[in-house]
């Protein structure tokens, strides 16, 4: 298992300048899934939770009404409406 100080004195040590062949293979440093190309802790897979009653129409409405604000060219980004 390679340290992160390990991978951060080899980064900083590395030519800046190399090209990296076609064939290179990356290395594991820490988890990468078997055929992936970043570790699972880098991109974790999303949790399967299900949102539903009064709090699924609740995020359907909040959504809907920014989707709403934005198709009539208005921007409420900073709490404020204003024209976009």
């Amino acid at each position: 298992m390679i340290t992160a100080d390990e991978l951060t004195a080899q980064a900083l040590a590395a030519d800046p300048d190399t090209s990296v062949p076609d064939d290179a293979v990356p290395f594991d440093v820490g988890g990468a899934e078997e055929g992936g190309l970043l570790p699972a802790w880098y991109f974790p897979v999303p949790a399967g939770r299900q949102v539903r009653g009064w709090r699924r129409r609740m995020v359907l409405l909040v959504a809907g009404s920014f989707l709403l604000v934005s198709a009539c060219g208005l921007c409420c980004t900073y709490g404020a409406l204003v024209m976009a």
